[in-house]
């Protein structure tokens, strides 16, 4: 039977996309559906046709899921933020489960018989133990959040205009640069919507103008051209949920901004506007339009407000360069009992209420005693390293990006941790020439926490050379951990214990916890450094 665009059938869903779209199948071709979840019987109607697969559109839900619910926003639907607002949050930690099991035994190739799943939130090592002796895997139950709406601690809004020339923000329309306006999420801490309004309100009244990114692309213009594109691109905000602190750092097109100090002034009006609300809810006064939101502080504060130069004719959200205009080029915020400072470029966890509970279980995965050595490679400003030093006899930390380094040293001095080094540079090469050179630097454990890409092949080849007893992986993609956990188990790692974390719930995306040992019967081996040497 030959499908071809704007068809309508009947479809059952039974399973979702990575990008939490419904699929289902008709005359055996699966199709994948927006906004369709498992359970639901839709109308579909094709939207386009690739030759094993095609995409639809709901023409009408003919019999709803049980999961399905009402979002609770009002634009979930067109907006690109949440894809999965209309699934009951538990059926979101089911599907999220599934899905990292699916992965390790679809693509990692690990018998599914392999698992057992502890009952309970709690690790128990000497469970685990048992287990893994017996050849087992431990698979714990998700990591869900109690309260799962505004949890991120970061903002990066795009800024534009309407058609009648109102300035708008918010985020782009799904796999568009289509703005939606925002003036709420549900997903972000509740004082970005004032900062949010406080940028526009400066706009309107400083004259500045939002960026066209299109303008920009279809002429070329650039700043102080006649058809030049607008100044204010985007908007990134950082709220500290422990210290209260708040960022917003403006991106541009241009070097300043006219009346600087105005726009820094409806910023502070913003943080004590949201304050005197948070005190009317908790007195029980006034209207109770401030959301409670996890490890709320009693009290925000106006920390660093920045400008971020970028004025290239480009879609990359921010530049190289930035300038402080109030306060530091940072802010702070705690994880556990460890304090990190966090500048507009760092890397940081976005939800820090599931981030301690990710990585107290990677801390539970290495077992540490105090005795070990261990290397977290990725390891950006030093999150996790700082973490894991808590219990270390040593830790090195390794990331390629310069700046990140820094970061992680000053974050070692704000915490008086001295068992903590780290180094530039590419980890397979790094890794080799420090054990070369001194092999007190072994490690016991080796801590890997990749982008969504996964690790590269040649780490994977080095970290399996250098033989540690322990690998502890942190995932963002079970599809790209799977591949990896293949590649290790060929390589004398065995998978011994798996924890998925819900670190975004109302979408699609779910983070894991792996822990993988060295099989006693690998053979010792040694590794050369790949240096050149001079004559």
């Amino acid at each position: 039977m030959e499908i071809k665009k704007n068809d309508e059938f009947e479809l059952v869903i039974t399973d979702l996309g990575s990008e939490g779209e419904g699929i289902g199948r008709f005359d055996g071709m699966p199709f994948f559906i927006k906004g369709a979840i498992p359970g639901d019987t839709v109308l579909a109607g094709v939207t386009k046709m690739k030759k094993t697969y095609g995409y639809a559109r709901i023409v009408k839900i003919l019999d709803p899921s049980p999961d399905r619910v009402a979002p609770a926003c009002p634009i979930a639907g067109r907006c690109g933020g949440c894809q999965l607002q209309h699934m009951s949050y538990a059926a979101q930690l089911k599907h999220k489960q599934d899905k990292v099991l699916n992965d390790l035994v679809r693509i990692g190739g690990i018998v599914k018989d392999s698992f057992v799943f502890p009952a309970g939130d709690e690790i128990c090592a000497a469970e685990s133990g048992k287990a893994a002796a017996d050849g087992r895997i431990s698979f714990y139950p998700i990591i869900g959040m109690g309260e799962p709406y505004h949890y991120r601690n970061k903002g990066q809004f795009p800024v534009g205009t309407s058609k009648d020339g109102s300035i708008i923000s918010g985020f782009y329309a799904g796999h568009t640069h289509s703005i939606i306006d925002t003036g709420s999420c549900m997903l972000q801490h509740p004082i970005t919507d004032l900062l949010m309004a406080a940028v526009k309100e400066y706009m309107r009244e400083a004259g500045v103008s939002a960026y066209d990114e299109e303008a920009a692309a279809e002429k070329g213009a650039s700043r102080g051209s006649a058809d030049e594109p607008g100044i204010v691109r985007h908007v990134l905000t950082r709220v500290g949920y422990r210290t209260g602190e708040v960022m917003v750092c403006v991106v541009i097109n241009a070097k300043k901004l006219p009346k600087e100090e105005l726009l820094v002034s409806r910023l502070e009006e913003a943080v004590l506007n949201y304050n005197s609300r948070i005190n009317d809810r908790a007195a029980g006064t006034g209207a109770a339009d401030i959301p409670a939101v996890p490890e709320d502080t009693s009290e925000y504060h106006l920390a660093s407000v920045s400008l971020n130069i970028n004025t290239r004719n480009t879609n990359v959200i921010m530049g190289e360069k930035c300038r402080l205009l109030f306060g530091n080029l940072y802010i702070t915020d705690c994880i556990g009992d460890i304090k990190y400072r966090i500048s507009p470029l760092s890397f940081y966890q976005v939800n820090p209420v599931q981030t301690q509970k990710l990585y107290a279980t990677a801390l539970e995965f290495a077992g540490l005693t105090g005795k070990e050595t261990v290397w977290d490679l990725y390891c950006g400003i030093g999150t996790i390293s700082l973490f894991l030093a808590q219990r270390a006899k040593k830790v090195y930390g390794v990331e390629i990006v310069g700046q990140a380094i820094g970061d992680a040293r000053a974050n070692a001095e704000l915490n008086n941790i001295s068992n903590a080094e780290f180094f530039v540079g590419a980890a397979e090469e790094v890794l080799p020439a420090k054990y070369a050179a001194d092999p007190s630097m072994r490690a016991d454990v080796i801590v890997v926490d990749p982008p969504r890409k996964g690790c590269d092949e040649a780490l994977l080849e080095c970290i399996t050379k250098l033989e540690p007893k322990k690998i502890v992986y942190v995932s963002c993609d079970p599809a790209t951990l799977s591949r990896d956990v293949k590649y290790l188990g060929q390589h004398g790692y065995a998978l011994k214990a798996v924890r998925p974390c819900d670190m975004f719930p109302q979408t699609s995306h779910v983070e894991c916890v792996t822990l993988l040992q060295r099989m006693s019967n690998t053979r010792e081996r040694t590794i050369t450094p790949d240096v050149e040497m001079e004559d």
